[in-house]
């Protein structure tokens, strides 16, 4: 009866249009205080333990203020234009470029939306005018997208992690392979598809056009560096590792590239002016600049979105936290592996029934409220049958990915459909013959359980664990 009416309640919420973050809510409130034997103390308790005792959701405002200081502060355009003089010259080499561009976004965002426009809002235009559809365009970028969930560093693994104390870490080292390994796939099907379409390539600029790019970018790409090679190398936990990320981002965008912020437009160095001299105005301009920038209206406006999408996420995680402390309390999902235990299902069974299930509620729902309402449910099952629970995390996150593009909720159809200026339905149908590939890759990652977890073993070997 509790079961029923905490789910009746909660999808009932949901289908009214509420919010939700205020669904979860108002649903383990109401189970609570009807149909449960614990205290309503519990719920100003949980909804504080879920902000203050959950030490990787630290990371999850960091990496949101490292992405939006890279996605105003041009690094996205560095990127791009790294990708395009390093592969825009195979035919369809514009489209596989984006692609790259992404993967590279993804690994200093984090986050899927804003890898989608940031480099969805240049990269698109460009295509067209290249002699690219719009459409083959919009639905190779919105696909691409989905790469920022799944190379880390991931805000949605992050969430995972939290849901059931499995480490961050060695989550963002399952991610690594898959994510190259998708974004591989995408670029075969593009150069597929550009040979039968004939589309165009553009010029190689040289190497030395190619190393002056790589070098402008390079910014940028140390990101990556410091990100995951202090995670990987046992330096930084995630938290640490995003708390750097966020303050070099900012010196990055602010004082490095110059996109935003008091030098804004200020050369590094004037026209003769000798390597020494341009070496000491400079670090005297960024010295004398740190106190401004901090006030300046566009580094202000970053701080502030950063911080909306932040509180944004977390009352969501607060939220589902406390659904989930509903859901232990009545022994649901206890409950739930018993029945199925008894079903016999054996563990491949399970897992077409997790893709089913992820796949419908991806549909409906955000990604991170997925993974907090359905983790602590389908985790204990697939202890039980075996299964590892980093497999089982990079196999919610893929299936994440997917819901990104699928209506009424994808993140990523609205944000093409924004930078486009077309409705949702055109979206969805360029986006749908892509779809497939991710259906395709979604049963490689559930049933070859190696291609996750290959790094993370490898990596605990040279550890001697």
């Amino acid at each position: 009866m509790t079961t029923a009416m905490l789910f009746i309640i909660l999808f009932g919420c949901m289908l009214m249009g509420m919010p939700i973050a205020i669904a979860l809510g108002l649903s383990s409130v109401t189970t609570i205080l009807l149909f449960s034997n614990d205290s309503l103390a519990s719920v100003a308790l949980k909804l504080f333990e879920a902000t203050s005792e959950h030490y990787t959701l630290l990371a999850i405002p960091f990496f949101i203020l490292s992405s939006a200081f890279l996605s105003t502060g041009g690094v996205a355009k560095r990127l791009i234009n790294f990708a395009i003089d390093a592969i825009g010259h195979v035919r369809g080499g514009l489209a596989m470029a984006s692609v790259m561009a992404c993967m590279l976004f993804a690994a200093v965002s984090g986050s899927s939306p804003a890898t989608v426009a940031a480099i969805g809002t240049i990269v698109i235009a460009g295509m067209v005018r290249s002699g690219y559809p719009e459409a083959f365009a919009a639905g190779v970028i919105a696909n691409a997208g989905t790469l920022g969930i799944l190379i880390p560093p991931s805000i949605v693994m992050l969430v995972y992690a939290a849901a059931t104390e499995v480490s961050a870490s060695r989550m963002f080292m399952a991610g690594f392979i898959p994510g190259l390994m998708m974004g591989l796939l995408l670029m075969v099907a593009i150069y597929i598809a550009a040979r039968i379409m004939k589309l165009p390539s553009q010029p190689f600029p040289g190497f030395k056009q190619l190393f002056r790019s790589g070098g402008i970018a390079m910014g940028g790409l140390m990101l990556i560096v410091i990100v995951l090679g202090s995670i990987y190398g046992g330096i930084a936990s995630p938290t640490e590792a995003a708390a750097v990320a966020a303050v070099y981002a900012y010196l990055i965008a602010v004082m490095g590239y110059r996109d935003i912020g008091p030098l804004k437009g200020v050369a590094w160095r004037n026209e003769g002016e000798a390597m020494g001299s341009a070496v000491a105005r400079n670090l005297f301009q960024v010295v004398m600049a740190i106190p401004r920038s901090i006030s300046h209206p566009e580094v202000r406006k970053v701080f502030v979105d950063a911080s909306k999408v932040s509180m944004m996420l977390l009352f969501i995680i607060a939220n589902a936290m406390l659904f989930a402390h509903v859901l232990t309390t009545e022994r649901i999902p206890h409950n739930i592996a018993e029945m199925i235990m008894q079903w016999g299902l054996p563990a491949w069974g399970f897992l077409i029934v997790v893709n089913i299930l992820l796949l419908i509620a991806g549909n409906f729902m955000e990604p991170s409220a997925i993974l907090l309402i359905m983790a602590p449910i389908l985790f204990p099952i697939a202890m039980q049958l075996g299964i590892d629970p980093i497999h089982l995390g990079i196999i919610m996150v893929v299936n994440m990915e997917i819901g990104m593009l699928t209506p009424p909720v994808g993140l990523n159809l609205f944000v093409t459909a924004g930078i486009t200026g077309r409705n949702m339905i055109w979206v969805i149908k360029a986006c749908l013959p892509w779809l497939g590939l991710l259906l395709f890759f979604l049963i490689l990652i559930t049933y070859i359980p190696q291609i996750s977890l290959f790094l993370p073993e490898y990596i605990d070997q040279l550890k001697g664990y």
